[in-house]
Formats: structure tokens, C-alpha cells, sequence
């Protein structure tokens, strides 16, 4: 599927992140019941949601009118959320053949601006926000702060009938996570 451009930097000169052991505790863990508002109208609860799902958080998407941090290419890890999305939209038909039931994008975003980037990217999936923290608290999602606004590390978890089958910590460079989600998938099938 075409769309909006990716722009993906040169990944070797951004820097990548290092484990830090935050998402360490994740893998087996039943995610608590937090209803997220979607872009998809309403709300979804990941905990409630039956058979194989892929979360994908990430940090904040670029909107064109809106300057990024000053310092945002030095963050490890906080580049690439449109790269990402974008990847997760063009393997959208491949990841459901592999047996996912829902893709969902995750980040601290209202839902008002995500909606804005899920109409622009021509998502065919919904994006979750937690901008009251709730899941990030309640889970420990690994997270960090620019500029007062605290955002989500990238992480990918594959969640089955509620919980934490395997975690994508690391997440870099973001646009492969969708083509490593799938690797994964084909490894393990449901």
C-alpha cells in the first residue's frame, strides 16, 4: 500500500537506544484493564481483546505544522514513529495472514492529534491513547521526558487473549519492526 512518505532518516547517523531493562518485565505479564480512547471511535480495553494482537508504542509522530524538539534526532530511540507506522500499514494484510486479529499503535498523544496522523499516514488501524498514563503507570511501560511532555520508549508487544506474549525492546532502526514482528510470527505460530 502507498502513502505518505516514511521519511526515514539515514538510521547510521541517528543514535540507538540501549537496553536499559525497562521492558524486562513485560514478557508473561496480563495488561491491566484500561480503556483507551482510539482513533477508531470509542474506546478498546487491550486486556479484554482474544487472540494474537500487536501493540506498537511509540514516542510521538511529526505532524507538518508542529515543530519536534530542538535536540529530538539525539534522543536515542525517539525518532522514526511515521517510518514505524508506516511500516506496520504496508504489512497490515500480511501481519493478519500471520494471524493477528488488531494492530494498534500506542503513544501519550491525545486523540485528537493521533487521529490527525492516522488520516495523513492512511493507517487501516486505530491508534490508542494513554495521554493520562494510565497503561504506561499501571503496565511500567518504559517511558522518558522532553520538554515536560513524557512520551513512551519504543516497545512492540505481541498480546495474546491479554497477555504479554513477547516484547520487541530496542526497537531500531523502527521501520524494520513491522518486517521483525512478522519473522517472529512466521517462528511462532499461534
Amino acid at each position: 500500500m502507498s502513502g505518505a512518505s516514511t521519511d526515514a532518516p539515514d538510521w547510521s547517523a541517528i543514535p540507538a537506544p540501549e537496553d536499559d531493562g525497562a521492558a524486562a518485565h513485560l514478557p508473561g505479564m496480563r495488561l491491566p484493564g484500561i480503556a483507551l480512547l482510539s482513533t477508531g471511535g470509542g474506546t478498546v480495553d487491550l486486556a479484554s481483546l482474544p487472540g494474537r494482537v500487536v501493540v506498537y508504542a511509540y514516542p510521538k509522530t511529526g505532524r507538518p505544522d508542529r515543530k519536534q524538539p530542538d535536540d529530538w534526532d539525539t534522543i536515542p530511540g525517539a525518532r522514526g514513529c511515521t517510518p514505524q507506522s508506516c511500516a506496520f500499514r504496508d504489512h497490515f494484510a500480511e501481519l493478519a495472514a500471520l494471524g493477528v486479529r488488531q494492530v494498534f499503535g500506542l503513544s501519550t498523544q491525545d486523540n485528537a492529534y493521533q487521529r490527525e496522523a492516522a488520516d495523513r499516514l492512511r493507517l487501516p488501524f486505530p491508534l490508542l491513547s494513554d495521554d493520562r498514563l494510565l497503561l504506561a503507570r499501571e503496565a511500567r511501560l518504559p517511558t522518558f521526558e522532553v520538554e515536560g511532555e513524557v512520551l513512551l520508549r519504543r516497545v512492540t508487544l505481541i498480546v495474546r487473549d491479554g497477555v504479554v506474549e513477547h516484547v520487541f525492546y530496542l526497537v531500531f532502526p523502527p521501520d524494520r519492526n513491522a518486517a521483525d514482528v512478522m519473522d517472529w510470527l512466521r517462528s511462532h505460530p499461534a
